[in-house]
Order: C-alpha cells, then sequence, then structure tokens
C-alpha cells in the first residue's frame, strides 16, 4: 500500500509541474528515491526543479519532533508513510497520524510534528504556493 501512495504522489507531482506557465526553464518529469542518511532529506527543491513546489522525505524517533514552523503563504500535505505521531497546530488541538493517513496544513499555520509512537515515524511532505485569486 506504501508503493501505492508514493506513486499517486509522484504522479501528482508530475502532472503539477507541467500545469504551470512560469517563465523558469520548463520543469522535467523525474522520479526520487525516499532514501537518505539522515532523518530529513530534501526530495524536490522549487524552481527551476519545480514550478515553485518543494518536497522532503523525513524520519522521526520515537519522542522526536521536527520543530515548530510555518511555510508561510504555502500550503503543506503530509503522506505518513510509516509509524504514529501527532501533528500539533497553534491554537487547535492536534490531530492524530498513522501510517497510510493524508495530513492538510493551511498556509500560515504555525506546526510541528512529533513521533508519539514507538517506532520510526516515516512521512513525505509537500510544500505547494498557494493559487492567486
Amino acid at each position: 500500500m506504501k508503493l501505492k501512495v508514493v506513486a499517486a504522489l509522484c504522479s501528482s507531482l508530475i502532472l503539477l509541474a507541467f500545469s504551470s506557465s512560469s517563465q523558469e526553464p520548463e520543469p522535467k518529469p523525474l522520479a526520487l528515491p525516499l532514501a537518505c542518511a539522515g532523518g530529513d532529506c530534501d526530495l524536490l527543491r522549487g524552481a527551476p526543479q519545480t514550478s515553485g513546489m518543494r518536497s522532503g522525505f523525513v524520519r522521526l524517533k520515537p519522542g522526536e519532533t521536527v520543530g515548530w514552523h510555518t511555510t508561510g503563504q504555502h500550503e503543506e500535505a503530509l503522506v505518513i508513510l510509516h509509524g504514529t505521531g501527532e501533528a500539533q497546530i497553534e491554537g487547535r488541538a492536534s490531530l492524530a497520524v498513522a501510517s497510510e493517513m493524508l495530513v492538510y496544513i493551511p498556509p500560515v499555520t504555525r506546526h510541528n510534528v512529533r513521533n508519539s509512537g514507538d517506532t520510526l515515524l516515516e512521512y513525505v511532505y509537500v510544500v505547494a504556493p498557494i493559487a492567486s485569486k
């Protein structure tokens, strides 16, 4: 099931890359392994690799957090691949997360992800600029 989630995520990333009309060089389709030596690694780094989308793979040991942050005027999706934890949202109740879940974080939302389980928490994050209105 994890491979289906990752395949769907990658397909969505490629479709979004093709839908841009930026002045930057045209993004090219690509496939990236979800493997990194550390606990967090970049996958997509924004323009010119994409039309502004960024992505990464995160591994948190039990009790670890990514730290409180905001993605500013960007929205964020977390695809939980393995483990359990919580998405802590400033001013709101925490959201329980577990493998094979998607978490949406709106723009300008201070948040943190914490591994509250007893095994590794692994997820892919995707951060994208909000559409102009």
